[in-house]
């Protein structure tokens, strides 16, 4: 079987080999390979999504792949990444997200056989293990001065930490040695954050199963943008997978208003398309500077993977019809898609220069008479030059849609209440 490292690597995903080598003879066979996901929250966002694709190349590449969601962890709370103790979440939310969690992973891994993909939460084992036998059988193998050489610990002493996140190392260790146990699992990939943890994982399994097992973990970088910023945040926060959250159309237009250099790495990092795809797509992109070729074919890819092919188009067909002003085109569920994402809304007909001022297109009347002048709005397609034009039903699509677009790129979908 073709080795899947080198794909993992030409899309730039991997930071951290317990051993590359090790890893690259034990992917050249069949593998168990697992990924923990943490409940910390309703929805997973764009962030978690590089390491579901992740397990879903390995699977695709013939491994079986065991996603893991946190719902014993979960309850712990990881310190990795966070500058101060987190807030415990209650045992009825943790198991809420969890059902969330597992309902987003099952839209995209391949479970329907379990030799090719398993769902699991740690919560079924962990809630098991008293206090006497964690202390006996997994804690007794945990070096104090061990755990406070890892990264994910050592940030977090100078600020103080909990007994509580400093076991959570230990029971992600417990994980791992029960997936090795129960179903041969030798691999566990996860983010960057989390090296500390993995390798701990390592080290409890050779302790308790012997020096020679062949384990091993890889995790995946931090993606950032070209100018060294984190990837995952928009101006409204992050990017969810769940569309009631973080709408399709938002989602494309997000990747869409990438630039140039960040759209071809993310082709890489994001979508499925192969090597020879998105070479193609590179070379077009470079001759056709302007024509955004490559952010068009990632923000379609990464939206169909995520919403469907449907949503892929629909999100599509609603960017063409803005860029080019064709808003009659647009149907009624397209303007409701837009306004999940842009929502403003007015209760009463305005004066255009009003509406300017109520939807924040303008900071005053005298701003707002200054661009209506110089012919720099238009509602619905059309100019207006009227600043005291009261607007009615026979301005507004479906009766009580507009968008109004004020100079080149700024768009404010509103809608009317009745």
């Amino acid at each position: 079987m073709p080795n899947i490292i080198d794909d993992l690597n030409y899309r730039g995903l991997i930071k951290d080999y317990s051993n590359e080598e090790e890893i690259r003879e034990l992917l050249s066979t069949p593998q168990t390979i697992y990924c923990g996901f943490d409940p910390s929250a309703s929805s997973m966002h764009i962030g978690n999504f590089v390491m579901i694709a992740t397990l879903m190349r390995l699977q695709r590449a013939g491994h079986r792949i065991i996603a893991v969601v946190g719902g014993g962890t979960g309850m712990i709370g990881d310190p990795s990444g966070k500058s101060k103790e987190r807030n415990l979440q209650t045992e009825e939310g943790v198991k809420e997200n969890t059902l969330k969690i597992k309902a987003q992973l099952e839209r995209f891994l391949d479970l329907s056989d379990p030799n090719k993909g398993v769902l699991l939460n740690n919560y079924d084992w962990l809630s098991k293990i008293s206090l006497l036998e964690y202390l006996r059988d997994y804690a007794k193998f945990f070096n104090i001065n061990y755990m406070l050489a890892k990264d994910i610990i050592a940030s977090r002493l100078e600020v103080g930490i909990s007994l509580t996140e400093f076991t959570y190392m230990t029971l992600q260790s417990i994980d791992f040695l029960k997936l090795h146990r129960d179903y041969k699992c030798n691999i566990q990939i996860g983010g960057s954050d989390q090296w500390g943890n993995l390798t701990a994982g390592l080290d409890l399994i050779r302790k308790l199963d012997g020096a020679e097992e062949k384990v091993g973990c890889m995790t995946s970088h931090l993606i950032t943008r070209s100018d060294g910023k984190k990837f995952g945040k928009s101006e409204d926060g992050a990017l969810f997978l769940d569309s009631k959250l973080t709408s399709p159309y938002k989602l494309y237009q997000f990747f869409y208003n990438q630039g140039d250099e960040d759209s071809v790495k993310y082709l890489k990092v994001f979508t499925f398309l192969t090597k020879e795809e998105i070479t193609s797509i590179e070379k077009d992109h470079l001759e056709h500077l302007g024509a955004r070729i490559a952010q068009k074919a990632l923000a379609y890819e990464v939206t169909k993977i995520i919403h469907g092919e449907d949503k892929a188009i629909e999100a599509k067909n609603i960017s063409e019809a803005l860029f080019k002003e064709s808003f009659a085109s647009l149907s009624e569920s397209n303007l409701e898609e837009l306004y999940s994402s842009y929502s403003i809304t007015i209760k009463d007909d305005l004066k255009v220069e009003d509406l300017l001022i109520e939807i924040k297109a303008a900071s005053s009347k005298r701003e707002a008479r200054e661009f209506i002048k110089n012919n720099a709005v238009s509602i619905n397609g059309k100019k207006y030059t009227d600043a005291n034009y009261v607007l009615n039903d026979s301005d507004y699509l479906f009766s009580k849609y507009i968008i109004v677009k004020r100079g080149k790129k700024n768009y404010y979908l509103v809608k009317k209440e009745k």
